[in-house]
C-alpha cells in the first residue's frame, strides 16, 4: 500500500502508507453533512453498526466520547474475539477527532489518529484521517493485518447507515440525524 489504493466503489476510499514514514492516510467522501458523519463516529450505538468488515459483530464495552474520555470495544468473528481501546484526546464538534488506538493483541503498539471532516458542496463531507504509529514496523503490521479491506467495508456500511439503509434488524435503522 505504499502507493495510493483507490477502491472502485462509489466515492472510493484512498489509503496511503508512504514509504519510510510510520503513517497511514485515509481519504473518503460521504453523501452526508459533517455533523452526521461525526455522529456516526462518536455515538457508540451508531459506531458499532458500521465499523469493520461485514463478517464482524462489534460491541462497545466503554465509550466516553469527549476530550479526555476513553473507549473500548470488542469485535467478534465466530469464536475469534478482538479488543480495541484508546483515549479521546480532542473531540471538536463535527470538525476534528484526535484519539489513540490500540489493539489488545499488540498492547505495546499505539497509534495517534487524527480525523478531520470538511464540508463539501451539496451537503457532502470529505473525511481525512492520519494514523501516526510508534514505528514503521507497527505501521507495516497494521497494513499486513488486512486493515484496508476492513476500512473499505466499514465505510461502505457507513454509507448505508447514513442513507438509512443499513439493514439493522434490531429496529434502530434509519438515517443518522
Amino acid at each position: 500500500m505504499s502507493q495510493p489504493t483507490t477502491t472502485p466503489d462509489g466515492p472510493g476510499t484512498t489509503l496511503t502508507a508512504p514509504l519510510g514514514q510510520p503513517t497511514i492516510e485515509i481519504v473518503r467522501e460521504f453523501d452526508a453533512t459533517p455533523d452526521r458523519v461525526a455522529a456516526a463516529h462518536l455515538d457508540p450505538e451508531l459506531f458499532v453498526r458500521w465499523v469493520g468488515p461485514d463478517d464482524i459483530v462489534s460491541e462497545v464495552v466503554h465509550w466516553d466520547a469527549r476530550t479526555g474520555g476513553s473507549w473500548r470495544y470488542v469485535s467478534r468473528r465466530g469464536d475469534e474475539e478482538y479488543a480495541f481501546y484508546g483515549s479521546f484526546h480532542e473531540v471538536r464538534g463535527h470538525e476534528r477527532i484526535v484519539q489513540t488506538f490500540s489493539f489488545a493483541g499488540h498492547p505495546d503498539s499505539v497509534s495517534l489518529d487524527i480525523l478531520t471532516l470538511a464540508p463539501l458542496d451539496g451537503g457532502r463531507t470529505r473525511l481525512h484521517a492520519t494514523s501516526v504509529f510508534d514505528s514503521l514496523q507497527a505501521r507495516d503490521g497494521m497494513v499486513a493485518s488486512g486493515m484496508e479491506s476492513g476500512v473499505v467495508a466499514g465505510y461502505r456500511a457507513l454509507d448505508r447507515l447514513l442513507a438509512g439503509d443499513d439493514g439493522d434488524a434490531g429496529g434502530t435503522s434509519g438515517p443518522v440525524r
